[in-house]
């Protein structure tokens, strides 16, 4: 049995984490399989969208706290095997956000600490009503500082210090509310809810949207006017694309676009 799953449809790939009996804890095994996946996924032109659920009663759990307390046996006490395992999470969360296709979140049951840092790192995120999210880590002694990274850059600095000092969870109108997630549907319209929005964005120009993608993590991060300079040198660069001045003249000329890419 794969501990990672991966199932194209439509131009979109599917990846569930199949580790159940471990609420898809991220182990070292699952991190390997998510980088190996995203690197395979980046230079795949045929996929548009990717989508990352979880298999069984939850997304996923965080990180796999048996296999971190193993690490402690080390001489150094885990030192080293704990700054690894910390850097190949990163990466990991780092190749969603650089990756060229959108990524979005398909979370149920629970996203806890590295769990809701999945959430909080893809693109977009629909989530089973009764989805509960967290960053709890600090219940057991240890906070949530590299979940922190992606929940303080997708919700308000108030409401994320508190949800990493107190270790609540906080259920899907919340996340909502927060801008965590997008929306919530009932569990058995999930998948076909996240399809939905899959085919929406993998029927829009490849080329325009990986432009939009990259652009819309750096300007970000900008100042407005330094943002705006850039921005319009890839409206520029967007502007030259063969496939950009089809679809114009198509809207032009009232007809569906003829595509090549």
């Amino acid at each position: 049995m794969a501990i990672l799953e991966r199932t194209d449809r439509d131009r979109v790939a599917h990846l569930r984490m199949n580790a159940p009996e471990k609420l898809n804890a991220l182990s070292d095994a699952m991190l390997a399989e998510l980088q190996a996946a995203f690197d395979t996924l980046r230079e795949d032109r045929d996929i548009r969208v990717v989508v990352l659920s979880g298999s069984g009663k939850a997304f996923c759990a965080g990180h796999d706290l048996k296999e971190m307390q193993a690490g402690r046996q080390a001489e150094d006490g885990g030192a080293a095997y704990f700054a690894d395992l910390f850097a190949r999470c990163s990466r990991v969360m780092e190749a969603i956000r650089t990756l060229p296709q959108p990524v979005i979140a398909q979370p149920h049951g629970i996203a806890t600490a590295a769990g809701c840092q999945l959430v909080a790192t893809c693109d977009m995120a629909i989530a089973a009503e009764g989805t509960r999210f967290g960053v709890n880590g600090v219940n057991i002694g240890l906070f949530c500082s590299t979940p922190m990274v992606a929940l303080s850059r997708n919700i308000p600095r108030k409401q994320a210090f508190e949800m990493l000092t107190t270790g609540d969870f906080i259920d899907t109108d919340r996340a909502i509310a927060l801008g965590l997630i997008n929306r919530a549907v009932p569990h058995d319209q999930l998948e076909q809810a996240v399809q939905d929005l899959a085919t929406t964005v993998a029927g829009k120009l490849s080329a325009a949207v990986r432009i939009g993608k990259e652009a819309f993590y750096r300007q970000v991060e900008m100042p407005v006017t330094e943002a705006y300079a850039y921005t319009g040198q890839v409206m520029v660069e967007n502007m030259m694309l063969r496939d950009t001045d089809e679809g114009i003249r198509a809207f032009i000329e009232k007809r569906k676009p003829d595509w090549q890419e």
